[in-house]
């Protein structure tokens, strides 16, 4: 493994890492297990598997992969508007928590 992949790896690892302990652990996370359905793991989880496969992970790139995999969850009859509109602005929020752990 070059030093390049190695150290996009570790980039992907540290993000995944971060998005994950933002989204269940702490009080906010306490509040997010309560609330979590089936639905919103596989949302987060599509994300993160789109987060690893970025080089060079900034606001715009998280954004837009929150946005796209949104889109996709907007069309399934079990997701209501409103829960999906709440899901996706938690996650955008967490950008800043998520910036901070990024090597």
């Amino acid at each position: 493994m070059d030093k390049k992949k190695a150290i996009g790896t570790g980039v992907g690892i540290a993000a995944l890492a971060a998005i994950g302990a933002y989204f269940l652990t702490g009080k906010r996370g306490a509040k997010n297990r309560e609330a979590i359905k089936g639905w919103t793991l596989k949302m987060k989880g599509e994300v993160l598997e789109k987060v690893e496969k970025v080089k060079k992970l900034d606001k715009d790139d998280y954004e837009k992969i929150v946005d796209d995999v949104a889109e996709r969850y907007a069309k399934l009859e079990k997701v209501s508007s409103a829960e999906l509109k709440r899901l996706t602005a938690e996650m955008k929020k967490a950008w800043e928590h998520i910036r901070k752990e990024l090597p």
